[in-house]
This record gives structure tokens, sequence and C-alpha cells, in this order.
């Protein structure tokens, strides 16, 4: 009978435990909890942390996240508004802020992580295909215009800004305020959107390329064209330099010789000027001279007998 007693005890106590055991859980401080019946929630989110109880056996615990979650969309292959296709990659923060909504619309993180991407990936979408690729490309929309006189030599058309009227942060923005109405239905509170990588596809990369060397090209070209043009300039300015100098030095030269002859003909004037024997000799002097100069073996003169060249030679006939 005592045996009896003591088993019955035992028996008592060890489902007591497993019914406390069963009625009681713990609550973190990284989670919130959601009690359900049969399937169904019952009661209000479970967010203070410490030890609580249900009842046991037809109540459970469904642990939900507190934290900050990572959501990281795959990589989707869209146009933008000038039909460039590129491949855009995002990736988003959230958290459970209605726990009870989240629960009863999506269970766990797999099917929010699904509808994420149906939701964000649906307006990256939309987003870029209302803007140009410079704009998805470029951070912000604020450029200066002189760095493509710098980059180009200021050749027409070739790297050419186009206006933009918004940046990637300006994009991101409106992905994340479009997504964020939408999501709330499903008690999430989106934190950020944000693109992780933007690269063109490999048939745009290859264009890019093309246009990128066609660019040089030209730039280059234009640079030679310039080079050249300012090497003619030089070479024409050293011959127009050369020709001056020339110029001035003849001109420097004759007139020395100029001087000179005339000095020296001052200095035989002077000489032959101081009497008629003197005079008379200078005369000789000269007809001589102009005689060596236009006489030879093959020439002819005609002269006429009161010629003064033919005065000298009329006299040697005479004596």
């Amino acid at each position: 009978m005592k045996e009896a007693r003591i088993g019955a005890i035992v028996a008592i106590s060890l489902v007591a435990i497993l019914v406390v055991w069963n009625a009681a859980y713990t609550v973190s401080e990284t989670e919130q909890i959601i009690i359900t019946q049969f399937g169904k929630p019952v009661g209000e989110p479970v967010s203070e942390a410490g030890l609580h109880f249900k009842i046991p056996f037809i109540q459970e615990v469904n642990r939900i996240e507190k934290r900050v979650l990572a959501w990281d969309g795959s990589s989707a292959t869209m146009p933008t508004k000038d039909k460039t296709y590129i491949e855009a990659d995002t990736f988003a923060r959230w958290k459970i802020k209605d726990p009870l909504k989240y629960f009863i619309r999506l269970r766990d993180e797999r099917s929010a992580n699904s509808r994420l991407d149906d939701i964000v990936g649906s307006e990256t979408r939309n987003a870029i295909a209302t803007h140009n690729l410079i704009e998805v490309i470029r951070t912000t929309k604020g450029r200066v215009p002189e760095q493509d006189d710098t980059i180009t030599g200021g050749v027409p058309n070739v790297g050419e800004f186009t206006p933009i009227d918004h940046g990637r942060t300006s994009i991101e923005n409106k992905i994340f305020e479009n997504a964020v109405s939408k999501v709330e239905d499903l008690g999430i509170e989106l934190l950020d959107v944000r693109f992780k990588r933007i690269n063109y596809t490999e048939d745009v990369r290859e264009r890019i390329y093309q246009r990128m060397i066609s660019e040089r090209q030209q730039i280059a070209a234009k640079f030679r064209s310039e080079g050249q043009g300012e090497a003619a300039k030089i070479i024409g300015k050293k011959e127009r330099d050369l020709q001056e100098i020339e110029s001035e030095a003849y001109k420097a030269t004759l007139e020395i010789r100029g001087r000179a002859d005339a000095e020296a003909t001052e200095v035989y004037a002077q000489a032959y000027s101081q009497s008629e024997e003197a005079i008379e000799f200078y005369r000789f002097i000269q007809t001589m001279e102009t005689y060596k100069d236009v006489l030879n073996n093959d020439t002819t003169l005609i002269l006429s007998t009161d010629s003064d060249l033919f005065k000298f030679l009329k006299r040697i006939e005479e004596e």
C-alpha cells in the first residue's frame, strides 16, 4: 500500500513537471513570441524578455525575430528608359514591425523574403525603366560641365554630358518609398533599399567599349591635328623671323657698304680735287677702270668721236 502511494506521488510529480515544462517558455531580447492554439494566433504578441507561461499541450510557441534582417535580391536583367539593358543587384534591410500581422500573412522569413523579391524587385524594374542609364549609374545629379572639356579637349559631341534630373541615390529613395506602403500590409517595416551592383549586359558592354575607343580616337586625332597646326605656326614664324633677320642684315650690309663707298668717294674726291692735274688723273683712272669692265677680246664698240669714253683712245691714235 505504501509502495503504491509512493508510485502515485512519483507519477503525479512527473506529470506536474511535464505540464510545467510544457507550459513555461522563455523570451530572449532578440525575439518576440506568437502563441497559437490549434494553429491560430491567440492573445497579443509577447515581446518582453523573461519567463512566460501558456496553456500546456494545447498552445504552441512561435518565435519571430526582433532584430534587423537582410534581404538580398538576385541579380536581374532589365532595360533603362534609353533601352540599354543592365544587370541590377539590390539589397534591403527590414524588420518585423507587427508580429501578429506578419505571422498571419507570412508565417516565416522564407515567405517574407519571397514577397520582398516580388515587391522590391518589381519597384526596382519600374524605377530603372523610367530613368536613363546615366541617371542609374551616377550617384548624384550634380556634375561639373568643365570636366567634359578637360577630358575631350573640346571635341564636339564626344563624351558630352547629358542633362541629369535624378541620380542613383534619388532612384533608390524612390524604390524605397514605393515599396514601404506595400510591405506595411505584411507587418514588415522596410528600413532601406540600395543597389549593390549595376553591370552592363555582355552585348551592351561591348558597344560601350567600342564607343569609348571611338571617342578616344577622335580626341587623339584632334590633339594630333592641333599639334600639327601649332607645328606649322612655329615653322612659319621661324621662316618669317629668318627672312626678317636676313632682310635686316642685308639692309644693314647695304647701308654699311653705301657709307663706305660714300666715304671712299669723298676721300678720292678730296685726293683728286687738289689740282687740275689730279682731277685729270682721276678721270683717266676712272676711264681705265671702265675700259677694264666693258672691254675684252670679243667686244665691239661703236663710239662717236666726241665721246668721253673715246677721247683717251683718240689721243693714243694721235700720238
